[in-house]
């Protein structure tokens, strides 16, 4: 049973005025489950992504749904967590759910509410994504654990601040034609290369323009099989088909493996590749886990775009743009678009689906057939890769 997306929706990110989670899960359930153009007593089961870890005193998030969709009493709904993973494992989960044929409809929603909470707080909850028994105590807290992985890549291959730079510039240039970003600005590669004032080291050799932005916002998704999505698009419906959907989860702390290398990132990719019986070149796009610059460089090799340790030229020599041989994020990333924990993984597939159909307004590509999305919790150590395509 092969599973496709039938529907979405999808919030601006950034700092919001929802004031909890139930209100971001108003603002995208029943909207996908519109755009899907089915009935909410349809939906089978729910799965909701929320990390949480101390952002919100509400907990039980699977429950708290039904406020929003009461039509799901009794139905099955189930809160999962896997870090910045958490999205993509809520989808793996409705994909299951679908594979045992359980149930035609899933609903898949993920958010994060973030801002309400102070800026040390953050920091503290996002270090117990890290392995605290050896991590706890590095400065800039999850900054500080990919500040390390940079310096450890640096002594390796050389300075690769100019890629950073332009890994930057390229996806806040991206992020202008997103309506859902955080941050619509093209900065410019002069601006993320140069430290200042507005561009300060977060930690070393990381910048400001190098680190992710902390974002509320949900995403939503309706799943179902490919035999039902193919009569919804006969009468003039959407769907995007799974045609790889591949995890590997690799050991917490990075003392204890060659952090440089993300290998479970290579081992999802590989996985998913395999699966699709496709190749990288493929592929007309991926979304990839921006968490900091050095995480997308990193991914280019993981994914193998470039051979280890030359994932700069992919940046530098403007592979990865939109006009590129592979264009990477052109929603912008995590870098433009922000980063709800619970929702990205969900939002990645959503703005997938939009450039598959043709839906992606100012984002779209001339050419969107095929794409992969990688979704990473932790430093890779949640990996998550999705092969998608357009169904009709």
């Amino acid at each position: 049973m092969t599973a496709c997306i039938v529907g979405w929706a999808h919030t601006p990110f950034g700092k919001l005025e929802d004031p909890d989670i139930e209100s971001l899960f108003g603002r995208v359930a029943r909207a996908a489950i519109e755009d899907a153009g089915i009935e909410a007593d349809e939906v089978d089961a729910a799965f909701v992504g929320v990390f949480n870890g101390g952002f919100s005193d509400q907990d039980f998030f699977a429950s708290l749904l039904l406020q929003t969709v009461p039509e799901l009493r009794f139905k099955p709904t189930t809160r999962y967590e896997n870090a910045c993973a958490t999205g993509s494992a809520a989808i793996h989960g409705a994909i299951d759910f679908l594979a045992a044929r359980r149930g035609r409809f899933a609903l898949v929603v993920g958010a994060e509410k973030m801002t309400a909470t102070p800026n040390p707080r953050i920091g503290e909850i996002l270090l117990s994504a890290s392995y605290r028994k050896t991590e706890g105590e590095i400065p800039a807290g999850f900054a500080g654990v990919f500040g390390r992985i940079a310096e450890a890549y640096f002594q390796r291959h050389g300075d690769q601040s100019d890629a950073l730079a332009a890994i930057a510039a390229k996806n806040h240039r991206n992020g202008v034609a997103n309506p859902y970003a955080q941050m619509r600005k093209d900065l410019g590669f002069d601006f993320c290369r140069a430290e200042s004032e507005r561009n300060p080291f977060v930690a070393r050799p990381l910048k400001r323009t190098d680190c992710s932005l902390v974002s509320d916002g949900a995403a939503a998704l309706i799943l179902t099989d490919e035999e039902t999505a193919r009569g919804m698009v006969a009468r003039g419906g959407r769907a995007v088909r799974f045609r790889a959907a591949a995890q590997a989860t690799d050991s917490m702390p990075i003392a204890g493996r060659d952090i440089t290398r993300f290998e479970g990132a290579r081992a999802a990719w590989s996985r998913a590749l395999a699966e699709a019986r496709l190749s990288l070149a493929d592929l007309s796009f991926v979304e990839t886990h921006d968490c900091f610059t050095i995480a997308e460089l990193i991914e280019y090799e993981a994914m193998g775009l470039t051979p280890e340790g030359q994932g700069a030229r992919a940046a530098l020599e403007g592979w990865t743009a939109k006009d590129g041989r592979l264009p990477v994020n052109p929603s912008g990333g995590l870098k433009s678009k922000g980063h709800p924990i619970g929702a990205t993984g969900v939002s990645m597939h959503a703005m997938t689906a939009m450039q598959l159909t043709g839906t992606a307004g100012e984002m779209q590509l001339p050419r969107a057939d095929v794409a992969g999305v990688f979704n990473m919790g932790g430093a890779a150590v949640a990996n998550y890769c999705s092969i998608l395509e357009r169904v009709g």
